[in-house]
């Protein structure tokens, strides 16, 4: 791993491959690993930029609020550390939520996005008192509440699972808190999606235990030019769950 000082916050960050920059931004409660199976079927295309977001992986974080526009921020600093002024991007769940928000302020950024498992609507009240709820409990009884709610629903995967627990575990108490909040609070963006000109990729799961699959279509509606690839059987962890063809997707963003 490698590391820069941005916004008061050490992003940790791997780098691989050559060619088109391409950015891959984790879900919640995870870090840069969740990209390791579907990394190397880019890396003869693509310079892919693997970052922990604040507060995950080997990342730090501070204990004020912050937002998704934050984490954004971030990730500019990322990029002009590393001298890249336009590249694609794709997050995974909480991570689309990150590319979303780099979209809309540093729209002169972004060369494509892509959303896996994700969605563009803020949170519901009922959803977003839950993530205040389970922030309150991790803040009591520590990361575990986390571990045991979220592993199922992650993916019937037993390998999956097993894998994504002992990435869970290992996540800070702070960095899940400050995760939740910033997820609860964030804005709705469905509004910002028609003026997006520039390759679009929507990767889901037809079992998505998490985000259902309704969200990617109502992304496709949107934006009618959006390639939209369902994933037959999978859940929440397609770049896990279907490696290759989330890879191959994914370079339709090149």
């Amino acid at each position: 791993m490698k590391y820069v000082l941005v916004n008061d916050v050490t992003i940790a960050y791997e780098r691989r491959g050559k060619g088109t920059p391409l950015v891959l931004l984790h879900g919640f409660p995870l870090d840069h690993a969740s990209w390791n199976e579907t990394a190397p079927f880019l890396e003869n295309e693509f310079d892919i930029i693997l970052p922990d977001l604040r507060g995950f992986g080997q990342s730090t974080t501070v204990e004020t609020p912050y937002t998704m526009s934050d984490m954004a921020d971030d990730l500019a600093g990322l990029l002009d550390h590393l001298g890249i002024e336009k590249t694609a991007m794709a997050g995974h769940s909480m991570g689309g939520y990150v590319v979303l928000a780099f979209a809309k302020k540093y729209p002169q950024r972004v060369s494509g996005l892509g959303l896996v498992s994700s969605q563009a609507a803020s949170d519901s009240p009922e959803r977003k008192e839950g993530r205040y709820k389970t922030a309150a409990d991790v803040a009591e009884k520590g990361v575990a509440v986390v571990v045991e709610a979220m592993t199922p629903k992650l993916s019937a995967n037993e390998r999956v699972q097993a894998f994504v627990r002992s990435v869970i575990e290992r996540q800070s108490k702070n960095g899940v808190i400050g995760a939740l909040k910033a997820m609860a609070e964030r804005e709705d963006l469905m509004s910002i999606l028609s003026s997006l000109t520039l390759p679009f990729v929507l990767i889901h799961g037809d079992v998505d235990a998490l985000i259902p699959i309704d969200r990617a279509k109502e992304i496709k509606a949107a934006i009618p030019s959006a390639k939209f690839v369902e994933l037959m059987g999978a859940g929440h962890m397609p770049m896990m769950e279907f490696a290759l063809e989330t890879a191959e997707a994914l370079k339709m963003l090149k």
